[in-house]
């Protein structure tokens, strides 16, 4: 058994991250400098996250550090629900950013040149308890359950996380990746025929993305907190192609929600009753059934303790 003042850190590099490996230096010679105690697994990739995750769990370590992106976080965050019955009641997770997204750790002010901050608020246990997205869904007719921090996206989010990912595959580089992924989806527009019931509403209609959020959602879920027990959802029509530069800049501005193509909504629990043949991811990790519907996204409150980074 670890240690309780032994941190269990997983580093999960990138495959076409630039500096990964060099920020990760940087981050264990501060580890180091500051006095942590800590011992560290690599993922070879992010399956193999989950897998670690449970097995520092299973070791005893109070405090769990992933050092790694949106989709690194979302495979601990699984492992770490199903083993909560059994971890101490001290136990925290805390994230050090160190992909392309880094959306959660966004949220709360962190960016990845900020590890600093991070590590000095493990060091000050600085916890607070955080909202755990819940997605209940169907592969092959057999009843599936996956946690989410950030968002769930159907449609254009999800396929231009595809694109992105395949076009790592054949560039190498994930920076250089996400504007050829951009451009090849941006005109593309496609609707899809969704439906949802939102609380006791019922919305029906031909829609070229949804994002329900438990965080900001990259930005489609601006107002999208993981503290408060509710879900955001934005649902997008298709606007004129001319109107897609007004909508990726509201998005970038932080101000999504003024663009005229979204609607938004608020609830405890949204059931995704129809997505027709669009993709869907959890926290930029695309689900890999068929046929994901019927699917129910609910919330539970105050789920697990997280590490604020402390800002300086």
């Amino acid at each position: 058994m670890a240690e309780t003042n032994r941190i269990g850190v997983i580093y999960s590099p990138h495959v076409g991250l630039d500096h990964s490996q060099k920020r990760w230096t940087l981050i264990r010679k501060y580890m180091e400098q500051k006095g942590v105690l800590y011992d560290f697994v690599q993922a070879e990739a992010f399956g193999s996250v989950e897998r670690l995750t449970k097995m520092l769990c299973e070791n005893g370590y109070h405090t769990i550090a992933v050092v790694g992106g949106d989709g690194s976080l979302n495979c601990a965050v699984n492992a770490l629900m199903e083993q909560r019955a059994s971890l101490p009641e001290d136990f925290a997770f805390a994230l050090i950013p160190n992909g392309i997204g880094n959306d959660f750790s966004r949220f709360w002010g962190v960016s990845v040149n900020d590890y600093k901050m991070v590590i000095d608020g493990i060091i000050a246990h600085n916890v607070r308890k955080v909202d755990v997205g819940v997605c209940t869904y169907q592969d092959d007719n057999i009843p599936q359950r996956r946690y989410f921090l950030n968002c769930v996206n159907i449609g254009l989010g999800a396929r231009l996380i595809k694109t992105t990912n395949d076009a790592v595959q054949i560039i190498g580089s994930r920076k250089l990746s996400v504007i050829p992924a951009l451009i090849s989806r941006i005109f593309e527009r496609k609707q899809f025929n969704l439906s949802f019931q939102i609380e006791t509403e019922e919305v029906t209609g031909k829609y070229m993305s949804a994002c329900i959020g438990n965080c900001h959602g990259y930005g489609q879920t601006p107002n999208a907190v993981p503290y408060n027990g509710l879900l955001d959802m934005s649902l997008i029509t298709r606007p004129k192609w001319w109107q897609l530069f007004e909508g990726f800049w509201l998005l970038g501005k932080g101000r999504f929600l003024n663009y005229k193509n979204v609607y938004p909504y608020r609830a405890r629990q949204i059931m995704v009753k129809d997505v027709d043949k669009a993709l869907v991811s959890l926290d930029g990790m695309v689900l890999q059934a068929k046929q994901p519907a019927p699917m129910r996204l609910s919330i539970e409150a105050d789920a697990l303790n997280f590490i604020v980074p402390l800002i300086h």
